[in-house]
């Protein structure tokens, strides 16, 4: 096997936090400890408490029952938890952030096109997240200072934290998990003592679509696990602080939210049923506060993807340049209503992407024979099931973006391929863009042989 770019010879001098280049051995200090809580804290969202509605009244479909939701989230989460926590394998593996292990995939030029789409979206949930914290700060403000003062604070602290990633991590473990977690605990505690609606109440008619999403939510990590579990002691530490952490808070996230959802007035919104309660605010800023690390998250894995271009590009000039793009865009954009869909667009290549990297690194060249050098050869074979599995996502569900929409839409009627209620976008072209690339192993043993 080729020795990887980011497990050159080269050790980091500092031994304990990140290295500033790619070609540099990164320490492997993060225990399982580290690792669930690092995941466990990502699974808590100020998006994913607003976005209860979703879970609660899918559309197109009848209000689901309490009891029907929480089952779909759980199932959606784990499956979707079981895809980032595969794909973090890789990188717990060899040491290699996330967009350099596709150097063995497609080749050093070919992983540039999925490398050069990881940045667009991450940037993009950057400002988005910096957006989402300076709303809940105005929540609790009551509106009250400038909203680009708010940004601009979140995204400084933001920036601070990828200048050193690992000790970051550190503090997550040892001072905000414990936080978050007595919040999340509080606000489940006054919600039920509030009384908890009739939980079979409502239909499970719309059971399949909400486990989708739940696993659409998660899935949404995929392309920057590996940035992360590259610093794990093993590959079973990564697996399962990875599954362990996202899947317990991302489920208890949710079901909070819905909670929330189902006693909150027509003038009110989640935040305003979870502010309402006594001390409530204590506990709602100790989980505005926490979102910076959905930000860091984002900032910090668009430097690991940039150091895919330039590997020997210090990470810390990377992380300051990517902290004020962010920051700034933050400070201009307000219309998230088509900027949410082109991001789950973009998104949505990666689910495919996950079918063909997990499967040539358990059954193909993976494990024993990637390159991971400047001079990857291409593999342009690879291309076809990533692209096969993309289509069918598009095919079952083609977002909301006016063009991009009616082509696939028109593809559907030319095919006679029409999404019914227990098709799955993302399990879907999960197993296309798999059962495309184990033709393509096969075929390529054979050759070998």
């Amino acid at each position: 096997m080729s020795a990887p770019a980011a497990t050159g010879p080269r050790p980091h001098p500092s031994g304990d936090e990140a290295p500033l280049v790619l070609d540099t051995a990164p320490p492997k200090t993060l225990g399982f400890r580290d690792q669930f809580s690092f995941w466990a804290n990502l699974g808590v969202s100020l998006i994913g408490f607003s976005g209860a509605a979703a879970f609660l009244a899918p559309e197109s479909y009848p209000q689901m029952s309490l009891i029907a939701a929480t089952v779909a989230i759980t199932v959606g989460t784990v499956a979707g938890t079981a895809m980032v926590a595969v794909s973090g394998l890789p990188g717990a593996a060899t040491g290699a952030p996330a967009m350099a292990l596709l150097r063995g995939l497609f080749g050093t030029k070919l992983s540039y096109l999925p490398t050069g789409m990881n940045i667009v979206q991450c940037v993009g949930w950057g400002v988005f997240e910096l957006t989402v914290i300076a709303m809940g700060v105005e929540k609790l403000t009551d509106g009250r200072g400038p909203h680009w003062l708010y940004v601009l604070l979140a995204g400084i602290l933001t920036t601070a934290m990828t200048l050193r990633p690992l000790g970051m991590l550190r503090i997550l473990r040892r001072y905000v998990t414990i936080a978050v977690g007595i919040a999340m605990l509080y606000f489940t505690v006054q919600l039920v003592r509030a009384g908890v609606p009739d939980v079979t109440a409502g239909s499970w008619d719309g059971f399949l679509p909400v486990v989708d999403a739940s696993v659409a939510l998660a899935v949404s990590w995929v392309p920057l696990a590996s940035d992360y579990t590259r610093h794990s002691r093993s590959t079973r530490t990564a697996f399962w602080g990875a599954l362990g952490g996202y899947s317990t808070t991302g489920i208890w996230c949710s079901v909070v939210g819905i909670l929330a959802l189902a006693q909150t007035r027509a003038d009110q919104d989640v935040f305003d049923t979870l502010l309402g309660f006594t001390a409530g605010w204590l506990f709602f800023a100790v989980l505005v506060i926490r979102e910076v690390d959905q930000s860091f998250a984002n900032v910090y894995s668009t430097a690991m993807s940039l150091q895919n271009f330039a590997p020997r590009l210090d990470r810390r000039a990377i992380c300051l340049a990517v902290g004020a793009l962010v920051t700034g865009c933050a400070m201009l954009v307000d219309d998230f209503s088509k900027y949410e869909s082109f991001l789950y667009l973009i998104g949505s290549v990666f689910v495919p992407l996950l079918g063909v990297t997990a499967v040539d690194w358990f059954l193909g060249r993976g494990r024993t024979a990637w390159n991971l050098g400047d001079d990857a050869p291409a593999r342009w074979a690879m291309l076809l099931p990533w692209l096969l599995g993309f289509a069918v996502y598009q095919l079952i569900n083609p977002g909301t973006i006016g063009w991009w929409a009616d082509f696939w839409t028109r593809a559907q009627d030319a095919l006679h391929v029409h999404p019914q209620t227990w098709t799955s976008a993302t399990l879907f072209a999960f197993a296309a863009s798999a059962l495309g690339t184990l033709l393509l192993v096969r075929l390529d043993a054979r050759r070998t042989r």
